[in-house]
Order: structure tokens, then sequence, then C-alpha cells
């Protein structure tokens, strides 16, 4: 089995996959100075609970867009399952795919991964977005190109920043209002609840129609990301979800990095 890691600004997946298929996967926050033991004796338990030891792991791949991550997840990799981890992107492999914008090296790790993913399934003009800790829409064209795209202040980050500088409104959760037939809201939290979810639906739809405009081509919009499902009961703009779209990307790369090269 392959264990894949995606590692994120705040949370970091593990998922343990049998070909591109998730077997299960585990979600840990984000700190880089976490160690490699404190890695293995987390791990340890929950591959217990599957019934599994460290043993059935053939091969490692890492993606991350934190840097002070990868040493301890290159140590989590050699010292407690034997293998060298693959980092997405690296070796003689590459992306295997075109990055063409001004600064190639400057691409997030999980904006390649879900781009190459995103191609695979489907081989046309695309848009993905991702809703993590930024929100990102990324251009993809039939050819399976990487174009460039668009980085967005996350949901949650938006909801901290405005919860942070306004003193008397209190903290709510990232759900859809419960009045869904009108816009105006009759108390603070409400006012809120519309302010930043049909807000964020705005924005989203406002930007893929534009991006749709300057590609000039009916392009396919794919959403990933944990909130993608929540945002997709409230628009018609994704023509599909897909969750596991990123762990998806690094088992595709990790089949080409095992194939023996020629």
């Amino acid at each position: 089995m392959l264990l894949a890691c995606d590692v994120g600004n705040t949370n970091i997946v593990f998922a343990l996959m049998d070909g591109r298929e998730v077997r299960t996967r585990w979600r840990i926050a984000t700190d880089a100075r976490r160690t490699a033991d404190e890695y293995a004796v987390w791990l340890m338990q929950l591959f217990a609970l599957e019934g599994l030891s460290f043993d059935a792991v053939d091969m490692v791949i890492v993606s991350t867009v934190v840097p002070r991550a990868r040493h301890n997840l290159a140590v989590l990799g050699e010292k407690y399952f034997g293998k060298a981890p693959v980092f997405a992107g690296e070796g003689p492999e590459g992306w295997g795919i075109g990055i063409d914008v001004e600064e190639p090296k400057s691409l997030g790790a999980d904006r390649a991964v879900n781009a190459i993913a995103a191609h695979q399934d489907h081989p046309e003009d695309l848009i993905v977005i991702d809703f993590g800790t930024a929100t990102t829409l990324d251009v993809v064209d039939f050819n399976g190109a990487y174009k460039g795209g668009i980085i967005a202040p996350g949901i949650n980050l938006s909801l901290d920043a405005l919860v942070n500088a306004a003193a008397k409104l209190p903290r709510i959760a990232i759900e859809a209002p419960t009045e869904t037939t009108s816009l105006i809201g009759r108390n603070t939290e409400a006012q809120m609840h519309i302010g930043v979810f049909w807000g964020y639906i705005a924005l989203i739809e406002g930007l893929v129609a534009r991006l749709q405009a300057e590609i000039g081509r009916p392009a396919k919009v794919i959403a990933t990301g944990g909130l993608a499902l929540l945002f997709d009961k409230h628009t018609d703009i994704f023509d599909a979800v897909d969750v596991d779209l990123t762990l998806k990307g690094l088992a595709i790369l990790a089949e080409r990095a095992s194939k023996p090269s020629r």
C-alpha cells in the first residue's frame, strides 16, 4: 500500500491507498516542529485500529506547502517505514505536466498535484477549485498543462479576520444560513452568516465566470477540499466534486515514480 501525505498550511492528511483508491485517512494539525517520533507514535495507534502494521506500506509520497515540515517527514519514512519518501514534483519524473507560468518553482505542490489528477479524469479545459486555508482556482488546459490561476483567502481565514477585527462580532460556524429565502438578516449572527456564506459563493461564481470568459472555451469546473461538498449544495457552478483529488494525484505520481526508468 501507499502512504500518501498531503501537508497543508492547516492540516496534514495521511492516507493509506490501494492504487488510486483511498482505504483510510487521518488528519492532524500541521506543526512544523512535530518530530518523526511523534508522527510515528500517532500513526502506529491508527494503523493498529485498522489491523495493520507499518510493514503494509510499500511506498511513501509527500506533497507539502510547508517547507519546515519536510525534514521530519523524511525521517519518518526512512526510520519507521524503511522507505525514503518521494517528494511530489522532485526527481527525474518532475510533475510530468507543463507548468506554463512565470515562476514554475513557486507553484504550490498541492495545486500541481490537483492539476495532474483532474486532467487524468477530465482531459479537457478545466478550472480546479480547492477550498483550503486559501481558496485557489487553477486553470488547466486540454493538454494537461497548468496555465496559472487565482489565490483568494479561504472562508475560515476571512471569518477569522472579520471576528478578530470587530470586537462585538461573535464567532459563527461555517454553514449555510438557516433562512434561505431572504438576504436581509434580522440579527447580527444571521447577517454574518449571509455575508460570509453567500458572499463567498458569489466570490467563487464571479471568479469562475470571469475565468470562463477569458479562457474562451467551455471549461469544466472541478471542486475539492473539505468545504466543496457544503458549497455544492447551494450553487450549480461545479461540474464535479472530488474531495480526494489531491490524494489521487499523489497516487498517480507514485505510480510514475515506481516504474523502472528506461
